[in-house]
């Protein structure tokens, strides 16, 4: 893993931008920052008083947008807002948009004051990865109809992982991406780009600078709209030449942030796979994955992401 390329004390942002107070030289054992300056969110490197205090002030509202299809919504849903309503942007302005295709089923959650639950239905797909693929032409439409009217700040999340930590605004930046928990301690050339040419979501050998995990992206609404829309450009082209990218919108989202770096980078603290044990720069889990499920999620003739590729 790299280490941050900036001196000690260097502002990272213009003016009194909170990013400022981030103390990336903290963390000497992890990679702080990114080689365009961008920091990376690790535990001990942040003042969680002075951001929300930051953020209160300013009355920001921060989407939050979850799809719940099929079983995932019976297996997964409730888990997953109860434990948002813990630990999700506390104290601040939250909307939830869920993407489900059983309305009448999604779970009655009690809500904090400024918090509130939008319904969106949606089609049910026979592949979950055309769910997976086609919930960036989604998001982009409810970015239209309900988020640019409402929020100044969006994050798109997997519905199969729970809260169990602090997730706050520290992660706010105008694009955000999530570093693997599977690959951060990876060589570059084990990422799981997609190597083929035929695909809008190629990627050579020695592009790349992280590989970035499509459970959890955001940013401000005009930055998610335009890596959303970007990303479904690319699966459309992918189907015009009938081809499919090897992890579906995932390996789009690793071509937008390898051309349009992203702004901010979360450490695997947001988003940790339990199954990789005690690691020893993971000081706390936020965001983990929920045990998968997935011969009752998905069609018994389907397999996992693991066992594809270990």
């Amino acid at each position: 893993m790299a280490k941050c390329n900036l001196s000690k004390g260097a502002r990272i942002r213009p003016g009194n931008d909170i990013d400022n107070t981030l103390d990336l030289w903290s963390r000497s054992d992890v990679q702080t920052c990114m080689p365009w300056g961008a920091p990376v969110i690790w535990e001990g490197t942040f003042d969680a008083r002075q951001y929300d205090e930051y953020y209160r002030k300013r009355n920001v509202t921060v989407g939050l947008t979850v799809f719940a299809v099929g079983k995932y919504l019976d297996v997964f849903l409730e888990t997953f807002l109860i434990t948002a309503e813990w630990y999700f942007m506390i104290g601040h302005n939250v909307i939830y948009y869920v993407f489900t295709d059983q309305p009448n089923k999604v779970p009655k959650v009690p809500l904090a004051n400024k918090r509130l639950l939008r319904i969106i239905p949606v089609s049910r797909h026979q592949r979950w990865q055309d769910v997976s693929m086609l919930r960036m032409k989604s998001i982009s439409e409810v970015i239209d109809i309900f988020v640019s009217r409402e929020a100044q700040y969006l994050f798109c999340m997997d519905v199969d992982q729970f809260f169990e930590g602090r997730f706050g605004v520290e992660t706010l930046s105008d694009s955000v991406a999530q570093m693997h928990s599977w690959f951060y301690h990876r060589f570059s050339i084990f990422y799981s780009y997609d190597r083929n040419p035929k695909s809008a979501a190629y990627m050579g050998l020695g592009e790349g600078d992280l590989y970035y995990h499509a459970a959890v992206f955001g940013g401000t609404w005009q930055k998610v709209k335009h890596i959303v829309d970007s990303c479904y450009q690319g699966i459309w082209t992918d189907k015009q030449n009938n081809v499919e990218a090897l992890w579906h919108d995932e390996s789009h989202l690793n071509k937008y942030f390898w051309l349009h770096k992203p702004s901010k980078v979360l450490s695997p603290e947001y988003c940790w796979d339990d199954v990789l044990g005690t690691q020893k720069d993971i000081f706390i889990s936020r965001l983990s994955w929920a045990k998968k499920q997935y011969e009752v999620v998905r069609e018994k003739t389907e397999k996992s992401w693991f066992s594809f590729f270990f």
